[in-house]
């Protein structure tokens, strides 16, 4: 069948509609890899009683946007969704995006202006987890588009040349069967300055157990004598590194003019280009008595506002990122550890705080923390998501409460991809 591509949707997809019957308007085709307004014939893969599933057979009419992917695992690969249109039309696409989820769910016809905040499009990413497979042959990468399949990854154009280095060398050794068939998974971190790393290996239970007699503490002395690494952990379950290697020597990562430490384990952004502007949106010209960072990981943002406010308070409730939340913070800054709803359920009608920033997971505020936030009532509330979605129906809820939107910015730390980083600035 020939289709008309009407828009992009969240989630990398691009949106058709089947034609008109007399039960009322064709259902709405979901289909990859395509761009507004082209004309493409499709085949059906799936049909449900409200939309169907379709793959693109031939683009009949492609739009000027069109560009050929510079991966050659685009398409197949689950990261990446955008390399087949110009990085500016990837904005585009996000911009209108996020207006639309706006107006769908929150309710709000922003008619200001989005301002966007471009990043270098390739080799942006600072951490990057591999998938391992030891039989029937090796193999390291990432998952298949729409699957839990491994795809064989040997360089990926959006990560760091540190990372792409590691791993050639990951191939190298698993090549050599050096690496040990309980290994799961590898997560490597570089610096800021894209030369050490902080390497974490995920591996079954039973041999992370036999410590110094396993098979992967073999891995873990072939990497550090083989990577610049700052330390080498291993995990048998997430966020608990249960040993390994380090230089007694930290791994650190300078942002905002901070240096914060971030251990194995803890949160940290993965946009090795945006931060320094990233914290600036969130934090820049803001000062008084007393911030809220929630949410607030290792402590990018409230490292950041300590020297324009008298106090300030950190929320975080994971134990690596609040562990390091307590190493960087200044002697003005209080880390709590807790979770943000806990905090505010017992301190928050205590307190006054001039501004309030919020930057949650992916499933957003949720209800309980979005009505603490309405009787907490600061004045100034930032907002920083990464899915329009949650993002919208938390808005929802705070204008209702006599919040309004004074800014929004589009920070693409996600170049490539459907995700949408954004910082919505809120005032009362």
């Amino acid at each position: 069948m020939q289709l008309k591509v009407e828009k992009m949707i969240y989630g990398g997809e691009g949106l058709a509609r089947l034609p008109a019957d007399e039960r009322g308007p064709g259902k709405a085709v979901f289909l990859p890899f395509v761009l507004p307004g082209e004309s493409v014939s499709a085949e059906i893969q799936e049909e449900k009683p409200g939309f169907v599933r379709a793959v693109v057979t031939e683009i009949l009419s492609p739009s000027p946007a069109r560009v050929a992917p510079q991966c050659p695992y685009f398409s197949r690969c689950g990261g990446c969704h955008y390399q087949h249109a110009t990085y500016e039309h990837q904005l585009e696409i996000k911009e209108a995006i996020l207006r639309e989820t706006l107006r769908r769910t929150a309710r709000l016809e922003w008619t200001g202006a989005v301002h966007v905040h471009p990043s270098p499009p390739w080799e942006y990413r600072n951490r990057a987890r591999w998938r391992l497979r030891a039989a029937p042959e090796f193999a390291l990468g990432y998952y298949q588009m729409g699957s839990h399949d491994l795809l064989p990854v040997e360089r990926c154009p959006i990560s760091s040349p540190a990372l792409n280095r590691a791993l050639a060398a990951l191939w190298e050794l698993g090549r050599a069967e050096k690496i040990a068939a309980s290994v799961r998974e590898v997560e490597i971190a570089a610096d800021h300055e894209d030369e050490r790393l902080l390497v974490e290996i995920f591996a079954q239970r039973e041999d992370v157990a036999r410590g110094e007699a396993s098979e992967v503490y073999t891995l873990v002395e072939l990497l550090w004598n083989t990577l610049p690494c700052a330390a080498v952990c291993v995990f048998d379950r997430p966020a608990a590194p249960a040993w390994g290697w380090s230089e007694n020597q930290d791994f650190f990562y300078a942002a905002a003019n901070a240096k914060l430490r971030v251990s194995p384990g803890s949160f940290f952004q993965a946009n090795r280009f945006l931060l320094d502007q990233l914290v600036a949106i969130v934090t820049g010209n803001r000062s008084g008595k007393l911030a809220l960072d929630l949410y607030a990981g290792v402590g990018l943002f409230s490292v950041a506002l300590a020297p324009a406010f008298e106090n300030i308070m950190a929320v975080e409730s994971s134990p690596p990122s609040w562990s390091d939340l307590e190493h960087n913070a200044p002697a003005n800054l209080l880390p709590v550890r807790a979770t943000t709803a806990e905090f505010l359920e017992k301190r928050g009608k205590k307190l006054r705080p001039d501004l309030v920033i919020v930057d949650p997971p992916r499933e957003g505020l949720g209800k309980t923390v979005t009505r603490a936030l309405a009787v907490l009532s600061a004045p100034q509330l930032v907002y920083v998501s990464c899915d329009p979605a949650t993002l919208s129906r938390d808005l929802r809820g705070l204008l209702e409460s006599g919040y309004r939107v004074e800014e929004v910015h589009l920070v693409d730390l996600f170049p490539q991809t459907f995700h949408i980083e954004s910082v919505f600035q809120l005032v009362r």
